[in-house]
């Protein structure tokens, strides 16, 4: 099993969102290096779901990939705001994966908190300019991501 985390704003969709809907597919997603990480993600690992463009950001709970290498559907609507006129449902740009909601914390753990506690080297989100939408977290980090959640 592998940890990511995933940026969200939550006012677009929230873990609020997450929890009543139960499960969604991460749809959207136009940067390559966030698109190659999901294409790495496989079903039961997990994801930190993090709150961007809020204030503060932080991350806010917990969610399960259930499905892998989805072909993501927001790439063909013309309509859309992610489209892709590139791609087509033979040859999709664009991947993605459902997740289910699995936990909200109890408090959020705020980009202040994991600067205190990580270095950019340990954990991409507190690297300055970092935009990355998904990204990957080690196991070590990621358990003490845990027990910070758990104070």
């Amino acid at each position: 099993m592998s940890y990511w985390l995933m940026k969200s704003e939550p006012d677009v969709f929230g873990i609020a969102d997450l929890e009543r809907d139960r499960f969604t597919i991460w749809d959207g997603v136009r940067n390559y290096q966030a698109r190659n990480f999901l294409k790495s993600m496989q079903v039961g690992d997990l994801a930190f779901f993090y709150h961007s463009n809020t204030n503060p950001p932080g991350i806010v709970g917990l969610m399960q990939i259930v499905a892998a290498q989805v072909v993501d559907p927001s790439q063909f609507d013309p309509d859309g705001e992610y489209y892709d006129p590139k791609s087509t449902a033979d040859a999709p740009r664009w991947h993605t994966v459902k997740v289910e909601f699995a936990r909200s914390f109890d408090t959020q753990i705020t980009l202040a908190t994991l600067r205190e506690h990580f270095t950019p080297d340990r954990l991409l989100v507190v690297k300055q300019g970092n935009r990355l939408s998904v990204m990957p977290i080690i196991d070590r980090v990621a358990a003490e991501i845990l027990s910070l959640a758990k104070e």
